[in-house]
């Protein structure tokens, strides 16, 4: 009894204290809790048929495709070789538009047509930029244009073929997860080649070029991992885009208009991404503007764009 007696006394006293406060007066309100911090990691994996990926232990991909969205059969353009593949993933835009239509990078227009990195230090020149990459064209040409431009915060140059493709890409994974625990990083692309070269020094799409695959998932799981252990992680809303540039042919050639060289996958994942299959179809040129759009760049339409954002939460 004498418990529920202080309980009274003290509920007595608190409805006083309230009556005696000035009329108009309320207790301030709860703080609400600051929004999640846009954040986006986009990688790109050279080279990847989407029927032999689904044949292949992924299960970094699979896990990351499992809690977001994923498609197998998103399309790229033509013709399907790297040049023009990565610079429409990179920019949003066609070849009739970018100007790239090989590997010589001759009537490129990035002048125009700016990387997606490129887009955002031009419009929020206080985020972070981060890009490596172990094919040189995309972070350096002989004119001083690549893809990937100089103004981006961080970018690191590799060549693979100098030091063989599978360390190249190791070396680019590592950058990229040092960047993630010391830097601050806002937006990032990590590009993956081996793959690519794998399917090429064997001529197939045999054990060798899965075996490639695989690492590459290995690689894609050091990436999320690090993006999840960074101590901000609870309070930003990460995006993870994965893509490829074309597929290939079963003797490990590409450039052509088959859907084993066009079909494409799509993945995308994180907190920030939609959970569930997509309905309209996805093409390449849509992911640099899913990046955009979720750093909350707004698209304006005298930049011409072609891609669309798709799988956002």
């Amino acid at each position: 009894m004498g418990s529920r007696i202080a309980g009274s006394r003290l509920l007595a006293a608190a409805s006083l204290m309230v009556g005696l406060l000035p009329a108009g007066c309320s207790a301030p309100p709860a703080e609400e809790a600051p929004a999640p911090v846009p954040k986006v990691l986009v990688i790109g994996i050279d080279g990847v048929r989407s029927d032999v990926l689904a044949e292949v232990a992924t299960p970094h991909l699979d896990s990351l495709a499992a809690a977001g969205t994923f498609t197998a059969t998103a399309r790229t353009g033509f013709p399907s070789v790297s040049g023009p593949g990565w610079s429409s993933f990179l920019i949003g835009v066609w070849p009739e538009k970018h100007g790239v239509t090989d590997n010589e990078f001759t009537g490129k227009r990035y002048d125009t047509y700016p990387d997606f990195l490129t887009r955002i230090e031009a419009l929020r020149p206080e985020l972070n930029t981060f890009a490596v990459a172990d094919w040189l064209p995309l972070v350096r040409q002989d004119d001083g244009a690549p893809t990937v431009t100089d103004a981006v915060d961080v970018k690191h140059v590799l060549d693979g073929y100098e030091i063989g493709w599978p360390q190249g890409d190791s070396v680019s994974v590592e950058l990229a997860v040092d960047h993630l625990a010391a830097g601050a990083p806002d937006a990032m692309f990590v590009y993956l080649g081996n793959p690519d070269e794998a399917s090429h020094e064997h001529g197939s799409i045999g054990p060798e070029y899965r075996e490639a695959l695989a690492t590459a998932d290995t690689q894609v799981g050091r990436l999320w991992a690090a993006v999840r252990a960074r101590p901000t992680f609870a309070g930003e809303d990460w995006l993870v885009l994965i893509s490829t540039d074309h597929g290939r042919r079963a003797d490990g050639g590409h450039g052509g208009d088959t859907p084993e060289e066009r079909t494409i996958f799509f993945l995308a994942g994180g907190p920030a991404a939609a959970h569930g299959g997509l309905i309209d179809p996805v093409h390449v040129v849509d992911v640099a503007v899913t990046a955009l759009t979720h750093m909350g760049v707004v698209i304006d339409p005298a930049w011409n764009l072609d891609g669309k954002a798709v799988g956002l939460r």
